[in-house]
């Protein structure tokens, strides 16, 4: 394979991609303005075949996901991000959901026996819904299953919890992980820059509260995730400023796991206005993710945004990650235009999606331990719940 790129960066009459493209064979890390280049000038199929390139060195055929819930405490949201299509402001709060602590330990009961190994949490941020609250929450999840790992809210939530309570971020991050809390998503990132975020998000946690809330995770021995809302009012720079934060955080801590790009979709928000990002464009920004974030183990794509046939196709662009089969609770993926309207996928059939394209599916848990690995002709047994 490496001789296959050698030939194709040979092919490439621009000098700067041609560079590019050498320093990617050689391990070389990509600088800024060379990641926007590859932005503006670089065909699909040559960030996409070195992209496959980066991947394959890495994991080979090696793909991974996990047997996941989700559960989402509320859509009642005191901030009103304008690409949301999934939160009700909390004046409007008759048309959203409360759960309260007992309704989502009866989520977690209803997995007792099988064999998922994560549940999810996050969601809108209810002024009611303060850190005692989650405390609790998370404790008494930890009591009943402690084998399960807890990965749970965003720093939007963390950020106003700690506040209401008036706590420091490291006094909070400590309560929280002390409660149970074992790792936290990537989400509520958006965009850093504030140019977006002004624009999109301008009154919740800036980027350096988010990635604060990360650095004190990490330093706590807690990993966590990463992501990037892309294809709406951002530049290309925007996007490569964003993955360079996230990088240099990574070089500090080494506590992510995963990057995921997030497709914006328009529907039924403040900014259904903007068209959305091509699948085209969708290949490019995973590839380019993979060959910009250099120190980040893994790259995901969230099937139920993508639709599972463009998922799959992400994995031949630098994806080596396909996230959890996802219980069919899970509305803030249908609420916010998701390919998937019913986000739920049994774990035969994810098995199946990843062998479909060649790839080796890899059960793994939070922190990317294999749990199993499927052979050829192997599919998981149905089970009435998972399946």
């Amino acid at each position: 394979m490496e001789k296959a790129i050698e030939v194709l960066i040979d092919s490439v009459g621009d000098a700067d991609l041609k560079n590019i493209g050498t320093k990617i064979l050689i391990g070389e890390r990509v600088t800024f303005d060379e990641g926007v280049l590859l932005f503006e000038k670089a065909s699909l199929p040559y960030v996409g075949a070195l992209a496959n390139y980066v991947r394959e060195k890495k994991h080979g055929d090696l793909t991974y996901f996990n047997r996941n819930f989700h559960i989402e405490p509320t859509n009642i949201c005191v901030f009103s991000c304008k690409f949301c299509s999934y939160s009700q402001l909390y004046a409007h709060r008759e048309a959203g959901w409360e759960l309260s602590i007992n309704d989502m330990l009866n989520i977690v009961k209803k997995y007792d026996g099988q064999p998922v190994t994560e549940v999810h949490i996050v969601g809108g941020v209810h002024p009611k819904m303060n850190l005692d609250f989650f405390l609790k929450l998370v404790k008494q999840i930890r009591e009943h299953r402690p084998d399960l790992h807890i990965k749970g809210f965003t720093p939007v939530e963390l950020d106003y919890m700690f506040r209401k309570a008036k706590l420091t971020t490291e006094e909070g991050m400590k309560k929280i992980h002390d409660a149970g809390l074992m790792s936290l998503p990537g989400g509520g990132a958006e965009i850093f820059h504030p140019d977006i975020r002004s624009q999109i998000c301008d009154d919740k946690v800036n980027a350096e509260g988010w990635l604060h809330i990360h650095r004190v995770a990490h330093n706590l021995g807690m990993h966590s995730n990463a992501t990037m809302l892309y294809g709406h009012i951002e530049k290309y720079w925007h996007r490569v400023d964003h993955m360079e934060r996230l990088r240099q955080l990574q070089d500090e801590t080494g506590g992510f796991n995963t990057f995921i790009p997030l497709k914006f979709r328009n529907s039924d928000n403040d900014m259904s206005h903007i068209a959305e990002s091509t699948i085209t464009e969708d290949m490019r920004m995973y590839a380019i993710a993979r060959l910009y974030m250099d120190n980040f183990p893994h790259l995901k794509a969230y099937w139920p945004m993508l639709g599972r046939q463009n998922a799959q196709l992400t994995l031949s662009y630098g994806v080596n990650d396909m996230d959890g089969t996802i219980d069919d609770s899970t509305k803030i993926y249908s609420m916010a235009g998701s390919e998937e309207q019913n986000p739920a996928m049994t774990t035969a059939e994810l098995v199946t999606l990843i062998k479909q394209v060649n790839r080796q599916p890899v059960e793994r848990d939070t922190l990317y331990n294999v749990i199993k690995k499927y052979d050829a002709e192997e599919a998981p047994a149905f089970n009435p719940i998972l399946n």
